[in-house]
């Protein structure tokens, strides 16, 4: 599952370095009745995969899910609760994912802590759309204390991660510190990677190396 930087142009023909998985989730086909909340929600992330957050409108995902204009209000009261749900499944996916590649490294080793930034990182270049939304999307999912408690879930997780390479059972302040220098890392390399910014001149050494020498760098292993 390790991550390549791939080469290639954008329109304005700048060269960028965009990191590729086998990952990468499939388009779906078609959509099955049966189910109409999780068919409005799988519809509503494919359109925040292809056009962004804040140009998603409810009209397109019930084409796309093959109902009525009046179906998602049998569900959702208004388009801020459907794309609400989507950065919620999304904050959960990213959880699991993060827990799925923590499980073949031996517990207080610098393996882990490589290995949550490389899936952080991951599902930031599989599913941008839903990564912006989950962060950055303008109509006011900052403010839900849902997605807080999800978001403080994974942050504990990398705390905790920090807290057993120092030999410790429970999450002291300095865990803490360490754990948001190696979020925004993560997080900013993130941004910068799904923006197109990292040309080949600016990113000359891949992924697995950074994340290796900025957990040696946070959280140096006893000698």
């Amino acid at each position: 599952m390790l991550e390549t930087l791939t080469l290639t142009s954008t329109a304005g023909h700048e060269k960028v370095w965009i990191m590729t998985t086998g990952n990468t989730p499939q388009k779906r086909a078609s959509y099955h009745h049966g189910d109409l909340r999780t068919q409005l929600i799988e519809a509503t992330r494919d359109l925040v995969e292809e056009k962004g957050p804040d140009n998603f409108s409810v009209s397109e995902a019930c084409r796309r899910a093959g109902v009525s204009t009046a179906a998602p209000y049998k569900h959702f009261k208004d388009k801020t609760e459907m794309l609400r749900e989507v950065a919620a499944a999304g904050m959960v996916r990213q959880s699991e994912q993060m827990m799925a590649e923590l499980a073949p490294h031996p517990e207080g080793t610098h393996a882990r802590i490589v290995a949550l930034g490389r899936v952080y990182i991951r599902f930031a270049t599989t599913e941008p759309g839903v990564f912006r939304l989950m962060f950055t999307w303008s109509g006011g999912t900052e403010e839900d204390e849902e997605l807080y408690a999800l978001g403080d879930q994974k942050f504990s997780v990398v705390q905790m991660e920090i807290a057993k390479c120092h030999g410790r059972s429970e999450i002291a302040e300095e865990d803490r510190r360490k754990a948001f220098m190696l979020w925004s890392f993560v997080h900013g390399l993130s941004f910068l990677s799904i923006d197109g910014k990292l040309s080949r001149h600016k990113m000359p050494t891949d992924l697995e190396t950074l994340l290796s020498e900025i957990a040696q760098r946070v959280v140096p292993e006893a000698e």
